[in-house]
């Protein structure tokens, strides 16, 4: 309330028709630009091999996170997040991602949803310790997961979702929700990913969320082949698809440009990654 909210802080300082906007397009839906894209999958594998041989195994998740929130620490504007027409600089770099949980039953797979929270001087180990904590408990069955556990119990007194659910959205709205509920909530989040490759799909266009405050959404496809031309012909590589859904409103196309041009510089060159950033720019301070 009143500009400041557990996860971030409002922002006023920026451009005016960016401030605009929110009163134009209402929801993230109104808002969603969808980015048809890929990268290189070669410079990725090339880089996981000469890791291993190292003796650290570093996955293709960590890449693609590692240089999203590598990313954010040099453009921060993407970080932004939009809530009751404001805009808001986000405290920490969220990413919210999808996996599926161990199980007998090969029949009838079980999603879980797991929450993490890095800071924006990471490096690339730094991350995927992270996660590979927190992909581990997420996909064992055994394990308590907070945000299943939570949907659980509310499901189960069906009476109450739909009160429960208007008054979060109602409470959200003006930055009172309690933390845990921040902590718990995937929807929450600078980012979204998922990998559609685990389960042999095709990378889609994924919606944003009108519940939360997700800004990024990110799906990664099945590797596919691109053909190349040149002087001789026609070729093909190995790439990786990815579909994003950006939520337009947190800043202008020119900020959107840069951010992803960076980061796509990463993702072909993780090796970047393996130390921290000469700087970090901000627009409000990061929490710890």
């Amino acid at each position: 309330m009143f500009g400041r909210r557990p996860d971030g802080r409002r922002l006023e300082d920026i451009d005016p028709i960016v401030q605009f906007m929110p009163f134009i397009m209402k929801t993230r839906n109104d808002a969603s630009n969808l980015i048809n894209d890929s990268v290189d999958y070669e410079p990725i594998a090339a880089y996981i091999r000469k890791r291993s041989l190292e003796g650290k195994k570093v996955s293709f998740m960590a890449v693609i996170i590692g240089a999203y929130v590598r990313a954010m620490s040099q453009y921060p504007a993407l970080n932004r997040f939009i809530m009751n027409k404001q805009v808001f600089a986000r405290n920490r770099i969220v990413v919210s991602l999808t996996v599926l949980r161990n199980s007998k039953d090969k029949e009838n797979l079980d999603e879980a949803l797991i929450k993490m929270n890095f800071s924006p001087d990471m490096t690339l180990d730094e991350v995927d310790d992270i996660i590979t904590r927190e992909v581990k408990q997420g996909t064992d069955a055994d394990e308590d997961n907070s945000t299943v556990n939570f949907a659980s119990k509310l499901v189960h007194r069906r009476i109450l979702v739909q009160g429960v659910v208007w008054l979060a959205r109602f409470l959200d709205r003006y930055g009172l929700l309690p933390q845990w509920l921040y902590d718990v909530s995937p929807f929450h989040c600078s980012m979204f990913i998922t990998n559609m490759a685990s389960i042999g799909m095709p990378s889609l266009y994924h919606h944003l969320y009108n519940f939360g405050n997700t800004t990024i959404f990110v799906a990664m496809g099945r590797i596919e082949k691109q053909p190349v031309f040149n002087k001789d012909g026609v070729s093909s590589k190995p790439v990786i698809p990815l579909r994003i859904v950006t939520d337009e409103r947190v800043c202008g196309g020119a900020s959107y440009t840069q951010g992803f041009m960076y980061f796509k510089k990463l993702l072909q060159n993780p090796a970047l990654l393996e130390t921290r950033p000469e700087r970090v720019v901000t627009e409000t301070p990061y929490k710890n």
